[in-house]
């Protein structure tokens, strides 16, 4: 059995302490066993991601030359648009069959870690996309800071331990089109929608897709087909998170694989939103995460400093 439990978030938020509890040991010991659950009551309903969905298909929808307009160079694809076949996944020749569009960090209050940040891009020929992946973003950094929460308390923390962090984090949410394959036996051999990796950040929350294709690699190295209900998030562990816990929680590797050759003409969409703390959090294994049995497995570092050794690794910063 693959343990990828489907919790309610408002047990969490409003349930008794009981409740609490329970929920707070269910996603550890998920996080600990697979690193993946997939949460429902997570602030977002139907109507929302239904017109997500609508204003991502209709932003890729957009000519190429439109939307080259908006791809930055120096900005590593953390802003706006990046196109077709830029990022490769770390130990993969070739690059992800995808195209994709950042979101970043809307500061609104005083926090100097503002200028820290290069401004969004706004999509002038289509105004509700704008809106949508804002609200869509505060939502979701919303409910994943009750999630980190959760977490602490498993952890033997302090149960605001990371919102200090994650307040105006670096956080990013990523609108993805896995376009369609019109001559899948030009391919080379490895080239996929998304090749085998893991997240870079404390924990992604993924806004269900268009089509199935998502995977995860089991403890005895066996590919899991991960499948959300209706509009419930799937959430997993990044590696900011595991070195951080010292290996505790589980950064899975995953994967997006093509689809079957008579589909290989569709599309596919996917909208993650990748939870990261502000650059200065020290990733230093937590000391409760070390013992005799569990010896300290990463060097100190930034959260910053491995952001930006990881986009150098996947081919976004040079």
């Amino acid at each position: 059995m693959v343990n990828i439990p489907r919790l309610d978030l408002n047990l969490y938020i409003n349930g008794s302490g009981a409740q609490r509890k329970q929920f707070s040991d269910d996603i550890g010991k998920a996080f600990n066993e697979t690193g993946f659950v997939t949460i429902t009551n997570h602030g977002m309903d139907k109507q929302l991601i239904d017109k997500l969905y609508e204003d991502v298909k209709a932003l890729f929808a957009l000519p190429d030359d439109i939307k080259a307009k908006y791809e930055v160079p120096g900005l590593a694809g953390q802003r706006g648009y990046t196109g077709k076949q830029k990022e490769t996944a770390k130990g993969f020749t070739a690059p992800d069959l995808k195209e994709f569009w950042q979101i970043g960090q809307t500061v609104t209050d005083n926090d100097p870690v503002k200028d820290e940040y290069p401004a969004n891009l706004v999509v002038e020929e289509l105004p509700s996309f704008n809106d949508t992946t804002l609200e869509v973003y505060k939502k979701l950094e919303w409910a994943g800071q009750h999630l980190l929460r959760a977490i602490s308390v498993y952890l033997g923390l302090p149960e605001n331990y990371f919102d200090d962090k994650v307040h105006n984090g670096n956080s990013i949410l990523r609108t993805l089109h896995y376009f369609p394959i019109t001559n899948p036996d030009a391919l080379p051999d490895d080239a996929v929608r998304a090749g085998a990796h893991e997240d870079i950040n404390l924990i992604t929350l993924l806004i269900g897709a268009s089509a199935d294709g998502l995977e995860l690699l089991t403890r005895d190295n066996k590919w899991f087909p991960v499948k959300a209900y209706g509009e419930d998030l799937v959430v997993n562990v990044g590696d900011m998170l595991q070195r951080l816990t010292n290996n505790k929680l589980k950064s899975t590797t995953h994967r997006v694989v093509n689809p079957p050759r008579e589909l290989m003409k569709n599309s596919r969409y996917s909208v993650p939103f990748f939870l990261h703390p502000k650059a200065g959090m020290d990733l230093n294994c937590l000391p409760q995460c070390i013992d005799e049995n569990h010896p300290k497995q990463y060097e100190n570092i930034t959260a910053g400093e491995y952001l930006d050794e990881r986009l150098r690794e996947i081919g976004l910063k040079k």
